[in-house]
């Protein structure tokens, strides 16, 4: 049996943080090891506990984001996500750059929650598919003009083009794997050399520069 995810969750709305833990705690694949309300009791749960996944909010006492950072640099085993209101295009990009693994709207289901945890912990980058417009906005603004990794797909193989399809779509490692017969550790090497290729940092980015490559192709027909 495989074991549960080990999850802790940090918002400083006492009913909404109750909810959710009641809700993970409910399904035998997540196992809710501690709660908190601020960032500084955020980086405390995660040194003490080491998590396989800390939630945090943006607005809390100390701020989300600062709550990210360290983290990251404490306790790198411990992936963060972002399970917040705001759909503001900095807080999206600045969660992300400062290593959080995940950007989740509360608006979503308890269903939906916890597939795409169960898709963090696995190691993907999860973010809200409704803000895809808003990375394309970033990275069509003045970053994508300087590095233009667009044009970079030109230099992609046909099976790098196929396995970048599959990540656009959000398909996982696994799932691209078994769509074109390769195992999920050849998946990730291809993976690796196409972010190296589009010179972008994750699968998230990778993904905006298919769509947005796509959303060109389309109007150019």
């Amino acid at each position: 049996m495989t074991e549960a995810i080990r999850v802790a969750l940090v918002d400083d709305h006492p009913l909404f943080r109750e909810g959710v833990a009641h809700s993970l705690a409910a399904d035998p694949a997540f196992d809710v090891v501690g709660e908190g309300a601020s960032a500084k009791e955020a980086l405390e749960l995660a040194e003490q506990l080491l998590p396989d996944l800390m939630l945090l909010d943006i607005n809390m006492p100390g701020g989300g984001h600062n709550a990210v950072e360290a983290i990251a640099d404490a306790c790198p085993a411990v992936k963060t996500v972002m399970l917040t209101v705001s759909e503001d295009e900095d807080d999206v990009l600045r969660a992300l750059k400062t290593g959080a693994q995940g950007y989740v709207l509360k608006g979503i289901t308890s269903r939906g929650l916890k597939s795409a945890l169960i898709a963090i912990a696995s190691g993907e980058i999860w973010v809200t598919p409704t803000l895809a417009a808003t990375l394309i906005k970033e990275m069509t603004g003045k970053g994508g003009r300087e590095r233009g990794p667009a044009g970079a797909l030109a230099d992609l193989t046909e099976r790098e083009r196929q396995i970048l399809e599959g990540v656009a779509s959000g398909q996982s490692n696994k799932e691209i794997g078994q769509m074109l017969f390769l195992t999920e550790k050849t998946v990730k090497h291809y993976m690796t050399n196409i972010l190296q290729k589009l010179q972008v940092r994750n699968r998230v980015e990778a993904a905006v520069v298919a769509q947005k490559a796509l959303g060109q192709a389309s109007r150019a027909s």
